[in-house]
């Protein structure tokens, strides 16, 4: 991202970050606003027709991911600062966070893997396809072995459980930069860029006609 950021920028006006721009970079990244369409209406998947399934699906997944997240490192907070040894349980935060993120996530992504079988070959990159599909999978079973392991705690599976889980997070982390979620990193680069251009003084020179 820093040398695509370095690319970018003297391709434009190369004008330097602002607090009014990044503010705004930061509510569209947060509220996936360009999934919208445009118009309000939402993208296109199987045919012409728009729908906002998409959005909605990114917004459970990209929500529950940061939900998970924070869950785990509110854990992490727990145990090595205030000595408070997992696993923990409801109505701890970590465990509410974990929680209801998990669930989020697996909804979200199941949602995004259907769409994206059902996804028009001309709406997409056939050849990102399988990479596309396992990242989500990855997520998918993120979520879903965290979720398992959290309802078998009390079984003789859980230590299976929590290597099952282990191995999928690895591997979720292993492939990270390779995979679709390296886009949301560069949206959001780009966003910030654009929210900066936007707000530079038109050098065109031209008339109102």
């Amino acid at each position: 991202m820093r040398r695509f950021w370095g690319d970018i920028t003297p391709a434009t006006s190369g004008a330097a970050l602002s607090v009014p721009a990044t503010s705004e970079a930061t509510q569209d990244v947060l509220r996936l606003k360009y999934l919208d369409g445009g118009h309000g209406e939402g993208c296109n998947n199987e045919d012409d027709a728009f729908t906002l399934s998409r959005r909605r699906a990114h917004h459970l997944t990209f929500y529950g991911f940061m939900l998970c997240f924070a869950a785990t490192s509110l854990a992490t907070v727990y145990h090595y600062a205030f000595g408070l040894v997992a696993p923990y349980d409801l109505p701890s935060l970590p465990k509410v966070l974990g929680a209801v993120g998990g669930v989020s996530l697996l909804l979200g992504s199941a949602a995004l893997f259907t769409l994206n079988l059902q996804r028009h070959p001309l709406h997409g990159d056939s050849a990102q396809k399988p990479m596309d599909l396992g990242f989500i999978a990855l997520l998918f079973f993120t979520s879903l072995t965290g979720l398992a392991l959290w309802l078998g705690r009390d079984s003789a599976a859980l230590p299976a459980l929590l290597a099952i889980h282990l191995g999928v997070v690895m591997a979720f982390f292993a492939t990270l930069p390779y995979g679709k979620f390296a886009h949301g990193i560069f949206r959001t680069a780009t966003l910030l860029r654009f929210a900066v251009e936007k707000r530079q003084p038109n050098q065109l020179g031209l008339g109102s006609e």
